[in-house]
C-alpha cells in the first residue's frame, strides 16, 4: 500500500486520473491525493520529472526515498518491481565489464608473462594498483552523461565525443604513467577496450540478449575511431614539426 511522503501515513491512492491525462509528470489531467492525516499532498513527485528526482536524491531528502523505496519500486507483499532487476543486471553488466578492462591492462603492464613484457615493448610495471587507478582518474570523463539529465544533447554524437575523450585520457594516462610511446599505450588501451567488450557481449549471450545492440558495441567503435584519430593526429603534427 502506497503511503504520504510527508507523514507516513498509509494512503489508498497516490492520485486521481482523469480522461486525457496523457503524461502525469505534465500534471493535465492528475489530481493529487491529499493526505487526511497531515494535509498535505500524499506524493508531490508524481507530476515532478526525473531531473528532480536526481536533485533531491543528491540532497538525501527523505521523501524523494520515500516516493522511491514505497510508492514506486516496492509492490505488495514485499515484492520488487520488475525494473529493479533491470538495475542490477545493468549494473552488473558494467561492474563486469570494467574489471576485464582493469585486468587486461593490469597484465599487460604488471605481469611477468605479458607479451609486451617478454617481448621487451615495456618495462614491467610493479604497481598494477597505480595502473587502475590511472585508468580511474582518466575515465573520469563519463561522468559527463549526468549533465544530460538536466541539459538535452544529440545523444549518438555526445557518445561519440565521449568515448574519443576517454580513450584519448586513457592512452594519455597510461603513457604518463608507464613512460612508453603513444603507440604501446594505444595498444593497451585497444586491448582492454576488446577485452570489455567481449565479456559485455558474453553477459548479454548468457542472458538471451546478444542481439541487442549495446553501449558496449558503440563503446568499443568510439574507441576504435577515437584511436585512429589519435594516430592520425599524431602522424599530422610529425609531418608538421618534421616539415618545419
Amino acid at each position: 500500500m502506497p503511503i504520504c511522503i510527508e507523514c507516513r501515513y498509509p494512503v489508498k491512492t497516490l492520485y486521481t486520473e482523469y480522461s486525457g491525462a496523457d503524461d502525469r509528470s505534465s500534471g493535465h489531467g492528475v489530481r493529487l491525493t491529499v493526505c487526511k492525516n497531515c494535509g498535505r499532498f500524499c506524493d508531490k513527485y508524481v507530476e515532478h520529472d526525473f531531473v528532480v528526482l536526481f536533485i533531491d536524491l543528491v540532497l538525501i531528502k527523505p521523501q524523494v526515498y520515500r516516493h522511491l523505496l514505497h510508492n514506486t519500486l516496492m509492490r505488495e507483499h514485499d515484492q520488487f518491481d520488475p525494473i529493479v532487476f533491470q538495475y542490477v543486471f545493468f549494473l552488473i553488466l558494467c561492474a563486469l565489464s570494467t574489471l576485464s578492462f582493469h585486468l587486461s591492462i593490469r597484465f599487460l603492464t604488471s605481469s611477468p608473462l605479458s607479451p609486451l613484457v617478454l617481448s621487451n615493448l615495456i618495462p614491467r610495471y610493479p604497481r598494477p594498483n597505480s595502473v587502475s587507478t590511472a585508468l580511474l582518474v582518466s575515465s573520469s570523463t563519463k561522468l559527463f552523461p549526468i549533465l544530460m539529465v538536466i541539459w538535452e544533447y544529440d545523444v549518438p554524437a555526445a557518445a561519440r565525443s565521449l568515448g574519443w575523450a576517454v580513450v584519448a585520457n586513457n592512452v594519455e594516462a597510461l603513457k604518463i604513467l608507464l613512460d612508453c610511446g603513444y603507440g604501446t599505450a594505444a595498444i593497451l588501451a585497444t586491448v582492454g577496450a576488446i577485452s570489455r567488450w567481449m565479456v559485455g557481449r558474453g553477459i548479454l549471450w548468457v542472458a538471451g540478449l546478444d542481439g541487442v545492440d549495446t553501449v558496449g558495441d558503440s563503446g568499443v567503435a568510439s574507441d576504435g575511431k577515437a584511436l585512429w584519430a589519435v594516430v592520425e593526429l599524431g602522424r599530422e603534427w610529425g609531418g608538421r614539426l618534421g616539415l618545419g
